[in-house]
């Protein structure tokens, strides 16, 4: 049964969306076309009515339009044909740029910052979520009230006989966004301080951590369904989960680690969104474990890798932690196996063997259970303590297996238990404490 608060009946926006091609050709970068289709998914992941979708050659910027005047009658053109109410611009317009250009065309122009922040709007479902979006997009709107705001010219009169002439709405407007703005950051700083203690108290359980990341759309929240029986939301759409989730995971010997789902990241990520989800991604940075989701299928799938790396690099290495460590604490996944056909699926799985990967299909289940033993052995660096029980030891071995890993039991003749357990440093000397060692 659908929602009353949606009205399905509106026709979906018109939208023409145009990609920007700065290469001018030269190897080695990104494809224009992919480019493009990525643009469109992310229209369509706004539910655009996309009607035509064009790559633009850009040789050379012009700072009132950014493209040459020529191109933008050019684009009038098939502005008018498409009858697009919307054009989306993918690359980062000035607001003068973006004013000059809704002018020329007499439609709405939207760029690749203002399309993410939309999508990350209308997906946010937590309040820490919403805050995040709310900074991000008033940091990104500060500087476009002159284009955004249609009662700027207004001002507001003096007091009483003094009067003068006032403050203009457009400062008035300009303050409350920078109230807002300090507002905001003092609460996500409560988030980050109340995040802070979270992990202060998981470290004194011992449950190691794991956090997902990738681009977006490589499938994270479905590998996270597979192995955590989550039902978190997983649709071939970009940016289809925002805000993160962690489940329990029980991996081979039964160790258990707590996992975390995260945003997907995307090239030119906004600053403002990386800013502003800083406290979200932290949880990434003080993982033990991070696993790197890459959609192996996609013939950019190299580029994207780059893109979440350097997202990565902007977050962390954390405190203390040296240049490089990022990459020790990282495993990657390939995942999306099942799209490749027979002889490249064997091929990929050997490769990423040969590499210290994982390949994987989260849709079909193929690999996961090598992914799970990875896991385990990539977080159990605890000690291996062989001991002998006694039959009537029940209770120090129910604690052994409440708190640590027993990885080998066997019996002799006489009842005693030969022991092989995985113990954390405070686990073994709690059990130091309780119990004889022998």
């Amino acid at each position: 049964m659908s929602s009353p608060l949606i009205d399905h009946t509106a026709p979906p926006v018109r939208a023409l969306v145009l990609h920007p091609d700065r290469s001018g050709g030269r190897p080695g970068g990104r494809r224009p076309h992919d480019r493009l289709d990525e643009a469109v998914g992310l229209a369509q992941a706004l539910d655009l009515d996309v009607r035509g979708e064009e790559v633009i050659a850009l040789r050379r910027t012009t700072p009132a339009t950014l493209f040459g005047s020529g191109k933008v009658e050019e684009m009038a053109a098939l502005v008018r044909a498409a009858e697009a109410e919307v054009v989306v611009i993918d690359d980062a317009l000035t607001p003068v740029q973006q004013r000059n250009l809704e002018k020329a065309w007499e439609a709405k122009v939207i760029d690749r910052t203002g399309l993410i922040l939309e999508i990350f709007g209308r997906r946010a479902r937590t309040r820490e979520g919403r805050l995040q979006v709310e900074l991000a997009r008033l940091e990104y709107e500060r500087s476009r009230l002159v284009r955004t705001w249609t009662h700027l010219e207004r001002q507001r009169g003096g007091t009483g006989s003094t009067g003068g002439p006032g403050e203009t709405q457009i400062e008035l407007d300009r303050r409350l966004i920078a109230d807002r703005i300090v507002k905001l950051r003092a609460d996500l700083q409560d988030v980050r301080r109340t995040r802070g203690l979270h992990r202060t108290a998981r470290k004194k359980v011992p449950f190691p951590t794991v956090a997902l990341v990738g681009y977006t759309n490589a499938g994270k929240s479905t590998l996270f369904n597979h192995l955590t029986g989550a039902e978190v939301m997983a649709k071939d759409l970009l940016f289809a989960t925002l805000d993160p989730t962690q489940r329990m995971i029980r991996l081979p010997q039964g160790r258990s680690a707590l996992i975390a789902d995260t945003v997907g990241f995307i090239s030119d990520l906004p600053h403002e969104l990386v800013e502003s989800f800083r406290a979200t991604l932290e949880e990434v940075a003080e993982a033990d474990l991070i696993l790197h989701v890459r959609d192996i299928s996609s013939p950019e799938t190299d580029a994207e890798a780059r893109d979440v790396e350097e997202v990565l690099a902007r977050i962390t290495p954390g405190e203390g932690e040296e240049e490089g460590m990022l990459q020790v604490r990282t495993l990657e996944v390939w995942n999306k196996i099942d799209r490749l056909d027979p002889e490249m699926q064997a091929a990929m799985i050997t490769r990423a063997g040969a590499e210290g990967a994982v390949a994987v299909s989260a849709l079909t289940g193929e690999g996961l259970e090598v992914l799970r033993q990875a896991i385990a052995e990539r977080i159990d660096t605890d000690p291996e303590i062989h001991l002998t029980l006694e039959p009537q030891d029940g209770e120090a071995l129910a604690w052994l297996y409440e708190h640590g890993r027993i990885t080998a039991r066997t019996e002799d003749a006489e009842g005693r238990l030969k022991i092989s357990v995985r113990l954390s440093e405070p686990a073994l000397g709690r059990y130091q404490r309780l119990f004889t060692l022998t």
